[in-house]
């Protein structure tokens, strides 16, 4: 029985117990029930959610256990201390609200009167829907809704009756209306469901479709024909009741699985899902699941065996059967179905592929081909000389076939190395330090292969795993080997020519062969050089020049050739790195050409001029830079020596703008010294603050401030 039902029929008890008692004039002995009748809450704007308005009073005169309490509004309830609590934040209620307090010793009502609701206009549908209309005259009326279940997919005519609304009265007024609202009437999808507005009868208007919607819940209440309403909205659930109108769908189309080799019986492979939209609490989408086919059938048809209920495929081969190497074929295809109402003949389905595949493990030992492999290499080459191939019965994409080698005896300088060829499996047998006749003319390996993954406890590795490799080493005339390369030697620069430099020594690795050796020069840049051809012996053919663009870093490198006799001729290189020490060859010379200084004797009146030098310490700097043996020039210029390699040149009273050529001598530290006479372009300028003009236009021309910091950062170098 609805709320509102229990509410007003709870109503019209307490009032006949009421008369009841006044008639019996009453007695001092507890009353059940309500203590107090009526409540007033003030409203002064939304109720809270949890908010307690107001604390009742009721007393079943049995300590209150199991007592129930229903409240008009549903948005509110009584908690389990008596209190009025809102159920949700409530913006507006109607003005008045009744509790029915209910249980085995009592069954009782209160009013609550909500004061200071703002003001509502008419009280129509359209304006004020649900349970917030003004409450209606409470002493007679009441709606009963049961609830109303509909079969989907129903077929026409429609409109089709489904249930019955109830005003419980002596009679209904003819101006009251039935109404229905809510999803399925006045809001999407509209006009699913109607309401004869005299007789109450709820309708349904086309097929309905549980999987869409399963459930409508609506509101049926009664107005005036101006839209008031007159009875409380009651809630009108309609149930759609379930068809079995949808096949189970696999969540795959295609499933795929993988079960190991060798597994036990009863081995989980892969578990197939099929979902059925039908209602879950009815056999419509209960759902049964069955093998019907399993491709090849060999050897035996019943290999998997599937869960009826939980879908789970599982081996029922035994384990020595479910051998990867000797079963007809790695990939076995199920066919599944899932058939509803558990599996019965009524039931509809659905159909999936499983393909199973047996995946390999490490059970086979990879074994060599041939006991002996032998392989002929000449002496003093590099590369493969010999694949060597083995068998393994596992699975090619797996690390249970994949081959590793190693080499575990016969080579102890490592002069070999082995690799896999990812390709075909093979083992390449390289020689990467090269191989001497003289020394060794033959080799004898053992090798072993293994799996990349370990092999299962039952299988090893037995003498087929191992094989013998003998490599034969090929005599070639090998070329001359020059001892040492390269071959250092120190001279003076400027040696006369036809002079001994080195002797080169080139040796035969043919060891066995009485080969002579005859000597060339290769390259040699600056042609300075010749060499004996028997003996070997290197003499200078020029002079020497350390300042030679031909020489870096002092050094000078020529290369020779050493070719035998034997046939074909075979030809071996050496190099030799003369470093050339240095001789006083070079003279100085005076830098910059051209130096600046101002007419004024009184103001800048100095330039500076520093030496240069080809050769090296001790046959450079210092340098001594002193006026020219000219007559005179004293009495004008004056030359002071600044560092190890800068002067100043100072003019000594004022001369009028022009160019003058002032004769230099500078001499190095050379032993013995070589001097040089120049002459440095003197331009003498009138001179301001921030410019100098020049007798030449083309004259460089620098700032006064400019001179002083070079003048500066000489003196800083003393």
């Amino acid at each position: 029985m609805e709320t509102g039902v229990r509410i007003l029929l709870a109503f019209l008890i307490h009032q006949i117990v009421h008369v009841s008692g006044q008639e019996d004039g009453g007695h001092e002995a507890c009353v059940a029930g309500f203590q107090v009748k009526n409540y007033q809450v003030v409203y002064s704007g939304p109720f809270q959610k949890g908010q307690p308005l107001l604390q009742v009073e009721f007393d079943d005169c049995a300590g209150n256990e199991d007592v129930t309490f229903d409240v008009s509004d549903p948005s509110f309830h009584v908690d389990q201390h008596l209190n009025l609590v809102p159920q949700q934040d409530v913006s507006y209620s109607g003005p008045v609200m009744l509790i029915h307090g209910f249980g085995a010793h009592a069954d009782d009502l209160a009013q609550v009167d909500v004061i200071g609701l703002p003001v509502e206009s008419a009280h129509t549908l359209r304006d004020v829907p649900g349970l917030r209309q003004k409450l209606p005259d409470r002493s007679k009326r009441s709606l009963l809704v049961p609830g109303m279940p509909v079969t989907e997919n129903l077929r026409g005519p429609f409109p089709r009756l489904i249930g019955k609304s109830h005003v419980i009265s002596p009679a209904k007024p003819g101006n009251h209306i039935f109404r229905l609202a809510g999803p399925g009437a006045d809001q999407e999808p509209r006009g699913l469901f109607t309401i004869d507005i005299n007789s109450g009868d709820v309708s349904v208007s086309r097929p309905l479709d549980r999987e869409a919607i399963d459930s409508y819940e609506l509101e049926v209440f009664t107005t005036d024909y101006a839209g008031n309403i007159m009875e409380y909205p009651v809630k009108l659930v309609i149930t759609v009741i379930d068809q079995n109108d949808n096949r189970p769908i696999f969540t795959e189309s295609r499933y795929t699985g993988e079960v190991l080799e060798g597994s036990p019986t009863g081995t989980t492979v892969m578990t197939m899902t099929a979902y059925d939209a039908d209602d879950p609490g009815t056999d419509n989408a209960a759902l049964r699941y069955n093998i019907i086919r399993q491709s090849p059938d060999k050897p035996s048809p019943n290999m998997f065996y599937i869960d009826a209920e939980r879908g789970d495929i599982v081996t029922v081969i035994s384990a020595a059967l479910l051998d990867r190497e000797t079963l007809p074929t790695t990939t076995y295809e199920l066919e599944i179905v899932a058939k509803d109402m558990s599996g019965s003949e009524v039931g509809l389905t659905g159909t999936a592929t499983a393909t199973i595949t047996i995946t390999d493990k490490n059970d086979h030992a990879p074994e060599f081909t041939h006991p002996l492999f032998e392989a002929h290499v000449y002496e003093g080459s590099t590369g493969v000389v010999v694949n060597l191939t083995v068998d393994d019965r596992d699975d090619p994409a797996t690390g249970a076939w994949r081959a590793i080698y190693s080499i575990i005896s016969g080579d102890p300088k490592h002069r070999f190395e082995i690799q896999t060829n990812p390709d075909n499996n093979e083992g390449m047998l390289s020689v990467v330090k090269p191989l001497d006749y003289e020394a060794t003319s033959f080799h004898s390996l053992l090798i072993r292969v293994e799996n990349e993954d370990p092999l299962v406890p039952n299988a090893g590795y037995g003498p087929s795993s191992t094989a013998t490799v003998q490599v034969t080493v090929e005599d070639i005339n090998e070329g001359p080997v020059f001892l040492p390369d390269p071959l250092f030697v120190t001279r003076m620069e400027n040696i006369p020519v036809g002079s001994f430099v080195a002797s080169l020594n080139a040796t035969d690795p043919d060891i066995l062969e009485m080969q002579s050796i005859r000597y060339a020069v290769l390259s040699d840049p600056a042609g300075w050089l010749s060499v004996n051809p028997v003996r070997g012996t290197v003499n200078t053919s020029a002079s020497l020049d350390r300042e030679s663009p031909h020489v870096r870093d002092n050094k000078y490198t020529a290369l020779f050739i050493a070719t035998d006799n034997g046939n074909p001729p075979a030809t071996g290189t050496g190099s030799l790195i003369i470093y050339l020490e240095d001789y006083n060859d070079n003279a100085p010379y005076v830098v910059p050409s051209v130096a600046q200084v101002c007419e004024d004797a009184h103001d800048m009146n100095v330039a500076i001029v520093g030496g240069w030098d080809k050769d090296l310490p001790p046959n450079a700097a210092p340098f001594k830079i002193e006026l020219g043996k000219q007559p005179g020039l004293d009495k004008t210029w004056r030359v002071t020596r600044l560092n190890s390699t800068h002067s100043q040149i100072m003019l000594l009273h004022s001369l009028k703008k022009a160019n003058y050529q002032l004769p230099l001598l500078i001499t190095d530290s050379g032993v013995p010294p070589l001097s040089n006479n120049t002459e440095v372009k003197v331009q003498v300028c009138i001179c301001t603050k921030s410019r100098r003009y020049c007798s030449s236009g083309h004259s460089h021309r620098i700032s006064l401030p400019a001179l002083l910091a070079t003048l500066l950062l000489v003196l800083l170098c003393l």
